[in-house]
């Protein structure tokens, strides 16, 4: 007699044995084991040890008819991440939620930009709407070096997972030269370009033939080769431009620069908020409508004040240099009254309720910065997640709302090993005819090296291995949080970039006692029965829904004789106190890929 085939329930679908009180109140997230393929669903990523763990998710639907009952669609998790830039400020205007966004500029090193990167997921952490990356002719910005505009703003979108606005000037380049690097741009993920003219070499400025000579031409040329694919910002100048013949002659070139297709105006920075004021009602008197946003520059030191107001050609006002002036030696103090500073002159400029936003120029620091949004109650304490890892920005991963199990500690190589994909598993079934992972042959990529400098990763797990014993303290250590014999927390490991999460503490005392036996734990992930998605620790998404997974381990494991009989006895207490949770070895065994 043969037996009748199981029904197989494709991603996105919910197990009936679920039913449909886990998900009335909105929407179901459930994890299935590890061993389904890529091409079925891929799923589960567990967050343990320091990665997040997508999961399933649904949500139940009144239009769907009594037959299809237990069909659960993918809900929008998070409207901004389908939304292109000038979508989100539209929308935050009309809800009055303010934002932030952050400027900074390509280091000149690879370990500069090794740092940079870290400061991205430092203060994205803290909801910027978009960030931006400034355009430096000289440091051959549109190349493929890792300290290139292009590749830090291309960077930021697909390996941070922030809205980056790329900064492109026109003087000094052919019509060939600046359409090559807006095909590269979009090819890379950018969607948003701040167009500017950019400064002459030397006093004196000359029109260059067959060239662009004003940022309007950047702003023509951008609508007519790439249509409406970028978002377009320009700069505005409120103390009016340094080479206009006039104030109003400025902003009628800027109103041309907005007729030509801007969707939203960066000011230069400025000190006193009147300044601001008065620009944006010279604007509207002109027909100037759309979004203007004030650039804010925390005082930070005496010698980078002086250097940006003569980049500029500002004036600083007098009662800032009176202030100044006795203190220029002392940064502590400078970067205190500049924070202070900064605070008062974005109070005043929220206050009068016409300013949708605030753009910082942070110089590449983040304290003053952070310290100044913090103090507003802009600054993100603890940020809700979309989804349970960090997204990227990159259009054609808006439909990602599944990732594999494999990669939950090396999300950035997980990014760069399929940015060569055109679709993404999304809680649907996935074309068998979909590209496998691409091979790392550029691992040494800077955006995939280790966050901490080599002397630092030394004091974590010592100067040399003396033994078997010295390897696995150096993981209890990790997963204790205690200092070292040399007195350093060990924060990451090779396997895991992050420092542990949340949810690592609910089973933090299993993972330590085998880990002091040599069963040495890379992945992990707790046992979670129906949390909401509100919790604290496992919770994500909107709320209403309530979270599912399965326990999870991944490990090293050797390859002696033996080792099957370590195995049994390090892990059966941990069976025993849990009988629940089946551990077969296919699937608590295994490796992690790079």
């Amino acid at each position: 007699m043969d037996r009748p085939k199981p029904k197989v329930l494709p991603a996105g679908h919910c197990c009936p044995s679920l039913g449909m009180r886990a998900w009335e109140a909105g929407s179901a997230r459930f994890s299935v084991t590890p061993s389904i393929s890529r091409s079925s669903a891929m799923v589960n990523e567990p967050r343990g040890h320091g990665g997040p763990s997508p999961r399933w998710e649904g949500s139940s639907s009144g239009s769907e008819s009594s037959k299809d009952s237990s069909r659960c669609s993918t809900p929008v998790l998070d409207p901004e991440r389908h939304e292109r830039l000038r979508e989100k400020m539209k929308r935050r205007m009309e809800s009055g939620d303010k934002w932030f966004s952050l400027e900074f500029f390509p280091p000149r090193t690879a370990e500069g930009a090794v740092n940079l990167i870290s400061r991205f997921d430092r203060m994205g952490a803290g909801g910027p709407l978009f960030i931006d990356v400034t355009w430096h002719p000289a440091g051959d910005p549109g190349s493929d070096k890792e300290t290139s505009s292009m590749v830090i703003a291309s960077t930021a979108v697909n390996y941070c997972g922030l809205e980056t606005i790329l900064h492109m000037t026109c003087c000094h380049q052919s019509r060939e030269e600046i359409t090559g690097h807006l095909h590269k741009a979009k090819r890379l993920g950018l969607k948003n370009i701040l167009a500017l003219r950019g400064d002459p070499i030397g006093d004196q400025w000359e029109e260059e033939d067959g060239g662009f000579n004003y940022a309007v031409d950047l702003v023509k040329h951008i609508r007519s080769e790439f249509g409406d694919y970028f978002d377009v910002c320009v700069a505005g100048y409120p103390k009016g431009h340094p080479d206009a013949e006039s104030f109003e002659a400025g902003l009628k070139h800027l109103k041309e620069k907005v007729a030509a297709g801007a969707d939203f105006i960066i000011t230069q920075l400025f000190f006193e908020a009147d300044t601001f004021f008065r620009f944006v009602k010279a604007c509207s008197e002109i027909g100037i409508t759309c979004p203007i946003l004030p650039g804010i520059f925390p005082i930070q030191g005496y010698h980078s004040l002086r250097q940006l107001v003569k980049l500029s050609k500002l004036e600083v006002p007098q009662q800032i240099k009176d202030v100044i002036e006795p203190i220029k030696d002392n940064d502590d103090a400078i970067r205190n009254y500049g924070i202070e500073q900064a605070l008062s002159l974005c109070r005043e400029l929220l206050a009068s309720g016409s300013v949708p936003g605030l753009h910082f120029y942070t110089l590449n620091r983040e304290v003053a910065t952070t310290e100044v949004l913090k103090r507003l109650g802009m600054w993100i304490e603890d940020p809700r997640r979309p989804l349970p890892w960090a997204i990227s920005a990159h259009p054609k991963r808006r439909e990602e709302d599944v990732r594999p199990i494999f990669w939950a500690s090396r999300p950035k190589s997980y990014i760069y090993r399929t940015q060569e994909w055109d679709e993404f598993p999304n809680g649907r079934w996935g074309n068998s005819s979909s590209p496998a992972f691409g091979e790392l042959k550029d691992y040494y990529l800077f955006y995939l090296k280790s966050k901490s400098p080599k002397e630092e990763l030394l004091k974590m797990w010592g100067e040399e291995l003396t033994s078997e014993e010295s390897v696995f303290e150096v993981f209890v250590h990790y997963l204790s949080g205690e200092p070292n014999q040399n007195g350093y927390k060990v924060t990451c490991l090779p396997w895991n970039d992050e420092p542990l999460a949340a949810e690592t503490s609910l089973m933090k005392e299993e993972l330590l006692r085998v880990n002091r036996r040599g069963i040495l734990t890379i992945n992990s992930q707790p046992n979670i029965n129906g949390k909401p998605s509100s919790d604290p620790i496992v919770g994500w998404g909107p709320g209403g829904g309530y979270v599912f997974q399965k326990l999870l381990e991944r490990l090293f494991h050797g390859t002696f004789p033996n080792w099957t009989k370590g195995w049994q006895t390090s892990l059966r207490p941990v069976q025993t106190e849990k009988p629940h949770v089946p551990a077969p070895l296919p699937l608590l065994m295994g490796s992690t890929p790079n």
